[in-house]
């Protein structure tokens, strides 16, 4: 009998070692190496592993001239946010990978999804966490539709693969991945080893089959996804659910996709009946904005093709700390940071002495630098005491010499803000000169952050 050989595994990247190190040298990581011992593999399996392998071997090399265009036909998932996210609909053959934190909705969107696509093709749902009762009661709770959706629960990948060789289903759902275990892996349920396993034979399947399969994916504390790096290299597009579960709403982002743009944001909706679509979320973030308070000004931001207008809040009060605290949420506090040093430096704006607060509104998260100016001008409203107009929308980018830069598809984001009544709307001179006069709105174009004061104070 052949004797069982240990090896080290990086828990983050799955570099293997012989021997234990500190630090892997792959990823540079320390303290991740886990002990793995690897069953030996009979001559019989690795021959039939190789004949597994033999199909896809067979491949010439041709011309790119010489190779035939296909465009794929995307089939609508039933939820426009999930269509949008995923550049126009689900394509045939693709592997999306779904992550997000416990809780935060993506069994309950997948659930609704699939009950979506069941009445228009076969869809197969594998649950490697759940009982079929538990996935039976959710699925009363939010009121899907449950006669063509087929239920499976199993972990066993190649017990999977064989059901889905019998049922050939257009659509198959994992949750998740991290519960999955093949037979070609001696480790644990969870371990590097095993997810690479499971995901590489799940998604071998998707491309041979023309299957679409969804995957959920677990996070870890960091927030990235848990298991090594290559998962999120094997599939087609990566969904990152995000939101507080204390508020309502759940943001979907593309990481990565293939098949269309990395920019698209989906809005939802937590309800008893499960995730909503919000089609105009702009609307929603703005419904509960205070009027009449300092502090508080509008700004629109650009989510791939949306624009989406939301209520950026600050809040400078005098500080009684050495160091006076700086505190922000939904940005980048190192970008707030460099544009509070702007408006002391640059506007005469004295806040060595002043803790600073800044929230955007409903949850949402941002990297857009057009929220430079907003930044600035809801930092000077709090700390002036003057209160901005409810019909006052801001927006550009702010440099470290106070001067004001143009932003991009200003048309869009001005359009967005005339749509739902900013009569006023304040932006870079050189994105002025582009825009055509608007009958009813008040344009006005500034060129350093000292100009755009001047305006609103």
């Amino acid at each position: 009998m052949a004797k069982e050989k240990t090896c080290y595994v990086c828990a983050s990247c799955g570099y293997e070692t012989a021997r234990w190190l500190g630090c892997c040298p792959d990823c540079g990581e320390w303290n991740t190496f886990e002990e793995r011992k690897n069953a030996p593999i009979s001559i019989s399996k690795t021959a039939e592993k190789a004949a597994r392998y033999q199909n896809t071997r067979k491949a010439e090399a041709l011309p790119l001239s010489q190779i035939e265009e296909k465009h794929e036909p995307r089939s609508t998932t039933g939820n426009e946010e999930l269509d949008r996210v995923l550049g126009g609909g689900l394509v045939p053959g693709s592997a999306i990978l779904i992550g997000g934190d416990p809780g935060i909705g993506k069994s309950t969107l997948l659930l609704q999804t699939a009950s979506s696509l069941s009445e228009r093709m076969s869809v197969l749902y594998v649950s490697g966490e759940e009982s079929a009762q538990q996935i039976k009661m959710r699925a009363v709770r939010i009121g899907v539709k449950q006669d063509n959706l087929y239920v499976l629960p199993e972990n066993d990948v190649e017990s999977i693969l064989e059901k889905c060789q019998k049922m050939q289903p257009d659509v198959l759902i994992i949750d998740s991945i991290q519960t999955m275990v093949s037979e070609d892996s001696a480790s644990a349920p969870g371990s590097v080893s095993q997810v690479r396993q499971s995901a590489g034979a799940i998604v071998r399947y998707a491309k041979e089959s023309g299957t679409s399969v969804f995957i959920v994916g677990h996070v870890t504390k960091e927030g990235s996804l848990a298991g090594p790096r290559i998962l999120e290299h094997m599939v087609d597009a990566v969904l990152y659910f995000e939101g507080d579960r204390q508020h309502e709403y759940r943001l979907l982002r593309a990481v990565k996709n293939r098949f269309g743009s990395v920019n698209e944001l989906g809005v939802f909706e937590m309800r008893s009946e499960g995730m909503v679509p919000v089609p105009n979320p702009s609307e929603s973030l703005l419904s509960q904005r205070a009027r009449g308070a300092s502090g508080s000004v509008v700004f629109c931001t650009l989510q791939g093709s949306r624009p989406i207008l939301c209520d950026l809040q600050a809040l400078a009060a005098k500080s009684f700390y050495t160091v006076p605290k700086r505190t922000v949420g939904g940005m980048d506090s190192s970008r707030v940071a460099l544009l509070l040093a702007v408006m002391e430096k640059r506007a005469g704006k004295k806040l060595f002495d002043q803790d600073v607060y800044i929230n955007l509104a409903g949850g949402m998260a941002l990297s857009d630098p057009a929220a430079d100016l907003a930044v600035c001008v809801a930092v000077a409203s709090s700390l002036m005491g003057f209160t901005l107009s409810s019909s006052l929308s801001v927006m550009g980018e702010v440099g470290l010499c106070g001067e004001v830069r143009p932003v991009a598809q200003a048309e869009r984001r001005v359009a967005e803000c005339v749509r739902l009544g900013f009569t006023e709307i304040l932006l870079p001179k050189q994105n002025l000169k582009k825009i055509p006069p608007i009958e009813g709105v008040k344009l006005v174009g500034v060129d350093t952050l000292m100009q755009a004061l001047a305006v609103i104070s």
